[in-house]
């Protein structure tokens, strides 16, 4: 069996568990074998040493001294056995279910004896005088999979509904049979230079490692692996850039962008002026642009977009501006109303619920260059949307669009220029392992009349008489809540459960509610009236949370605080202080665990998105951060880019040795790596093109 070949040939998957496997993008042995553990339990008897970081479960081996079946009132049965272990009797409990389709007790009536020894894992209960637990799973030494799962340190994955992790570690297992054929793709000189374990050996000690040591080095190998072919693949892609001309070229004339500068009412601030020269410089270079606008929350990041999108109309091409929500593009649609409608600029904006006669009307002038600049959402990349001649491509808050989708875009245009925004603030060693192909523009300063927004933690009703005074004063205020209905989690508010007894509490006011789940025409009115000063509080979910501008806006309040991540809150904190009236955000939780505490603690300390992204990517990870969990795009499958800076050091370094004396990657010793990049990058991924 080839690492190439087709999950299903696995022995004990067939073609039912292959299809459950596909949900888990497996389609491979080598997507299986890629596929590692979230974490891992021990269940050594005697181990010295256990790693406190991993999923805990009880787990002994001892002599059955007893068992039978209790039948109780309900449809619950139980399968108790006595087990004698290191001089103690510990009563291990078996649950079942009478209408469970299989029968569980099944396997343990036809194998148990007195006297017989058994493997016992699960969750302790009791005490020490009375030991009990509650049996997750059982071993008998004759069991095949024994040694899979028995006094061993034993992998745990996440998984779909409908696999199990005792199935799921036997089917490893059994892949590892042809882990000999995971060949090497690392130049043997870097493998010595480093200290690393063979790919194979690896892969083997990453799912069923024999004790710590093992397993840190092959955690090790396996995070320098994909941290190494990441920078290669961003270092490649740059270069092919850069190896691209664009048979265009733009000249600064002014009778667009000079109005618009007039139009605002206001200088661009510093880092702006910097920003758009650096910007300009790209889009008047012979390659094509690539280059990340990075901005906190209300830094401006949308007008110097429009200066870009300006220069390219002056020259006679379009433009299209791209937004993940139809609430975003529809905020960035009245930004660009507001600044160009008195010049000769023609722009529209497309979404999933454009009416159909308007969406055909849209298509066409699009096509026949009679509109100057596309605002919308996922609906530009839809393959009827034709663009006469595309120059430049802007993607907001780009992390939660896939890298498949950026490059879609980008084929609507030849060798188009691309602008990519994001107001999450990505330290500089993350900015060049996850935008390694990207040039990089920084928005420093706030625009000027900004007052910094005082953060709180504070209890619900303080929170709400505060809100009042600011309410008197002509404030407007958000009430944001982590899910639209109901939970089965008691302790969690939720927004329409609450919103009454928010109308209740503040009888005084104009409220309404927005969230996902409504018609875009409603959350359309309601966002406008809302920045109409029609309404005084906006009771919402994290859709708020980028995009919406309202400078009258200066109160927040933020439900059950420690369910958001930090850079969700800093995102929705950034609604308010857009205004030059003092603002103030109310985080209400009751947080019992330290991270949650510690991203609340964080909060209050300090309005700097570095600082805020910076500690989220500890507590959180780099994934959920930047959203890429969400999309499944270019997650990290066991690094970490602020764990593993030291490795990240190291591949950096040994990259560029590599590709100062191979550009190409012509090299026999390159050339597994070469293959490599191409399959992973290349076909899967789309971002090079290797040959």
């Amino acid at each position: 069996m080839l690492c190439s070949s087709e999950v299903k040939y696995v022995k004990g998957v067939g073609p039912k568990r292959a299809e459950i496997l596909k949900k888990l993008d497996i389609y491979s042995v080598k997507d299986l074998l890629f596929y590692f553990p979230r974490t891992y339990q021990d269940r050594r008897i005697n181990a010295e040493k256990k790693e406190p970081s991993f999923d805990y479960v009880s787990s002994f081996k001892g002599t059955v001294k007893d068992f039978f079946e209790i039948y109780t009132s309900t449809s619950l049965k139980i399968f108790k056995i006595i087990v004698a272990s290191e001089g103690k009797e510990i009563e291990s409990n078996l649950f079942k279910r009478a209408k469970r389709n299989f029968d569980v007790f099944a396997s343990i009536k036809n194998k148990i004896k007195k006297g017989k020894e058994i493997f016992i894992v699960g969750r302790a209960d009791g005490d020490f005088f009375n030991p009990k637990i509650g049996v997750e799973e059982f071993y008998f030494p004759e069991d095949e999979n024994y040694k899979i799962n028995a006094d061993r340190i034993v992998p745990v994955y996440s998984l779909t509904s409908d696999m199990d992790n005792k199935t799921f570690r036997g089917i490893v297992y059994k892949a590892l049979d042809c882990a000999d054929y995971v060949n090497e793709i690392i130049n043997p000189y870097y493998i010595a230079k480093r200290g690393l374990l063979p790919r194979v050996t690896a892969v083997k000690n990453i799912h069923f490692p024999k004790d710590l040591d093992s397993l840190a080095a092959a955690r090790k190998r396996l995070i320098y692996e994909e941290l190494f072919l990441m920078a290669m693949a961003w270092a490649v892609k740059k270069r092919q850039t850069r190896e691209i001309k664009k048979n265009r070229s733009y000249e600064i004339k002014r009778t667009l962008l000079t109005p618009f500068k007039n139009n605002m009412g206001f200088e661009f601030t510093a880092s702006q002026k910097k920003a758009i020269n650096e910007i300009f410089s790209d889009m008047n270079s012979p390659y094509p642009m690539n280059r990340l606008l990075q901005g906190d929350v209300g830094s401006g990041k949308t007008v110097v977009a429009i200066s870009a999108c300006l220069l390219a109309v002056e020259n006679g091409y379009q433009c299209c501006f791209m937004a993940p929500t139809e609430i975003l593009a529809e905020q960035h649609f009245m930004t660009f109303s507001r600044f160009l409608s008195s010049l000769n600029v023609r722009f529209e904006i497309l979404s999933s619920s454009t009416h159909k006669k308007k969406k055909e009307e849209i298509i066409s002038k699009i096509a026949n260059g009679e509109l100057d600049i596309l605002i919308g959402t996922h609906s530009l990349i839809e393959a009827d949307i034709k663009f006469k001649n595309l120059a430049l491509a802007v993607i907001d808050e780009q992390h939660r669009f896939g890298v498949r989708q950026r490059a879609t875009l980008r084929k609507k245009g030849e060798n188009v220029d691309m602008l990519i925004m994001t107001a999450t603030p990505i330290p500089r060693t993350l900015f060049l392992s996850l935008y390694g192909d990207l040039e990089l523009s920084i928005l420093t300063d706030m625009p000027p009349g900004r007052k910094p927004i005082k953060t709180f933690k504070t209890a619900e009703k303080e929170a709400f008489e505060k809100t009042k005074d600011y309410l008197k004063k002509g404030g407007q205020a958000y009430i944001v809540f982590p899910i639209i209905d109901e939970s089965s989690k008691t302790e969690i508010k939720s927004l329409i459960a609450e919103f009454e007894r928010i109308n209740k509490e503040f009888s005084d006011y104009k409220t309404a509610m927005i969230y996902g789940r409504m018609k875009p025409s409603e959350k359309q009115k309601i966002m406008r009236d809302f920045s109409e000063g029609k309404i005084d509080i906006l009771c919402a979910t994290q859709v708020i949370e980028v995009g919406i501008d309202v400078p009258n806006a200066n109160v927040m309040i933020i439900q059950n605080a420690e369910r958001f991540g930090l850079a969700s809150l800093h995102q929705l904190r950034g609604r308010i202080g857009r205004g030059e009236k003092e603002s103030v955000c109310f985080l209400i939780s009751e947080a019992k665990n330290d991270e949650a505490k510690e991203r609340i603690k964080a909060m209050c300390e300090t309005t700097n998105g570095f600082e805020l992204s910076e500690k989220d990517a500890y507590i959180r990870g780099v994934g959920e951060v930047m959203g890429v969990k969400q999309h499944g795009d270019m997650e990290f499958k066991i690094a970490s880019i602020y764990r593993d800076r030291e490795i990240l050091n190291w591949v950096f370094e040994d990259r560029d040795e590599i590709l100062k004396e191979d550009p190409y990657m012509y090299k026999k010793e390159n050339q597994a790596l070469k293959k490599e990049l191409r399959d992973l990058y290349g076909e899967k991924w789309h971002i090079i093109d290797l040959n």
